[in-house]
């Protein structure tokens, strides 16, 4: 295969309905704000990903990064590896988190999509392994079981077998009482997941497990804050329902200390934090030494190629934020998501990207910045 160079890199902003909107403890998220990467290349491939970035307020500066390191990429050849050393020592003194972190999992990811279409492969395929159905849970918000009832149950006749409702938005009754409707509704025989998104003090996330513990949780997610290792080890150490956390690790690092510092029980990183699809293949090496079971957070398309090649693969979270501006959104088959391609099997619904997109990413009733 003839070696891919960078000619450019294109990164366009657009802000997609969804299918569902997610409330948490910490806010609500009513549209998708994404970030589409496009890397281009002598050879006519194109890598392609997307960021999510939580806020239209991101979507500007996530825009000027990538726009900063497209130069930056011009007549290199596409070497994941490679170009992932050259972030690491160019931004050492900065650091590889926040949106920078963003970014550049986020071009990781295009360039194992442009290698797999090079290739006429699926990305799984280049990594060792095939594509192979993962199973999936549907990703919640917060639920109010009596008007959500109906919902939950199609959520069940989709194929679903896992369900997952995020808490904390009250008290501890409060989580008692919609735990035990949505186990009623869901059943015994479907797996339950509850996400506290950071909201509690170590001692009240211990307090709240040990009261949800009859209930049969398959995990308790981020419980306390994600920088805080010690207050998840402790809950861990207190509390007998499995401590799930890792969508906030930053690269693998992250990941080594949180392992270290006994913080979970699984792990589930996010392509867009762990340093893309090259910085995943590191935390599996860690998860299969550790015996930790592996789920992937968000980003459906890239997490089931490599859920599809991780050891102690668990769980596929599907919470969909691109499928509104894809040409072949990913679909659930027996419950399960099967990867697509060649490469990572994204390709832009270029009509969609047009009714939603946002010049420069400034979303019309958001402030302007401030002029120095």
């Amino acid at each position: 295969m003839e070696q891919l160079v960078i000619t450019d890199v294109r990164a366009r902003a657009v802000v997609a309905p969804l299918r569902r909107p997610i409330r948490t403890a910490s806010g609500s998220i009513e549209a998708s704000p994404l970030v589409l990467l496009d890397v281009e290349t002598e050879q006519g491939v194109t890598g392609r990903a997307y960021l999510f970035a939580y806020t239209p307020v991101a979507l500007s500066p996530l825009l000027a990064l990538a726009a900063q390191l497209g130069p930056m990429l011009r007549g290199q050849s596409v070497v994941p590896l490679v170009l992932q050393e050259r972030f690491e020592r160019q931004f050492r003194l900065l650091g590889l988190q926040g949106l920078l972190g963003m970014v550049v999992s986020g071009l990781d990811m295009a360039f194992w999509d442009a290698l797999g279409k090079a290739a006429g492969r699926p990305v799984a395929a280049l990594l060792g392994g095939e594509p192979r159905p993962v199973r999936a849970y549907d990703s919640w918000g917060l639920v109010d079981p009596a008007k959500d009832a109906a919902a939950l149950v199609r959520s069940l006749e989709l194929g679903f077998r896992g369900i997952k409702i995020k808490l904390g938005g009250g008290s501890l009754e409060q989580d008692l009482a919609t735990v035990r409707e949505v186990r009623s509704i869901v059943g015994d025989g479907t797996a339950l997941m509850v996400d506290y998104n950071q909201s509690l003090t170590p001692a009240e996330a211990t307090r709240r497990a040990r009261a949800l513990e009859p209930f049969g949780l398959e995990w308790l997610e981020e419980p306390v804050a994600a920088e805080d290792l010690r207050g998840h080890a402790q809950v861990r150490a207190r509390a007998a329902v499995p401590i799930q956390t890792g969508e906030n690790w930053w690269f693998p690092r992250d990941a080594e200390r949180a392992l270290t510092a006994g913080a979970c029980d699984r792990m589930m990183p996010d392509l867009m934090k762990i340093g893309g699809i090259t910085g995943w293949l590191s935390v599996m090496g860690l998860a299969r030494a550790a015996s930790m079971p592996v789920s992937s957070h968000l980003f459906i398309e890239a997490s089931a190629h490599v859920l599809a090649v991780t050891p102690t693969c668990d769980w596929l979270e599907h919470m969909d934020f691109g499928s509104a501006v894809l040409a072949h959104p990913c679909r659930l088959v027996d419950g399960c998501v099967t990867a697509q391609g060649p490469g990572l099997g994204i390709a832009w619904d270029e009509a969609a990207v047009a009714r939603h997109e946002v010049a420069g990413g400034r979303v019309p009733g958001l402030p302007a910045p401030s002029r120095p």
